[in-house]
C-alpha cells in the first residue's frame, strides 16, 4: 500500500485548490443579428456565424371557412 512520504503543506494544499475555481461562459455577439450567444452555439433567432441556419417562424396555415355554403 502507498504511503506518503511527508504531509502536504497547507500552501501546496492551496496551490492545487487554487485551480477549482469555475470560469465565466465565453459569450459571443452574432455580427448579423447582434444578438449574444454561447460560443459554438446557434442564436436564438436560429443565427450561427452570420448566417441564418434555421428559420424559427412557424409556418402560417391558410385560414380555412368551416361554414356550410349554400
Amino acid at each position: 500500500m502507498a504511503v506518503q512520504k511527508s504531509k502536504k503543506t497547507r500552501s501546496k494544499t492551496g496551490m492545487v485548490r487554487s485551480h477549482d475555481h469555475l470560469s465565466k461562459p465565453t459569450i459571443s455577439t452574432d455580427p448579423v443579428s447582434g444578438e449574444r450567444h454561447l460560443r459554438h452555439q446557434m442564436t436564438v433567432g436560429g443565427f450561427y456565424k452570420g448566417r441564418l441556419i434555421k428559420d424559427l417562424r412557424k409556418p402560417e396555415k391558410p385560414i380555412e371557412d368551416n361554414e356550410p355554403q349554400d
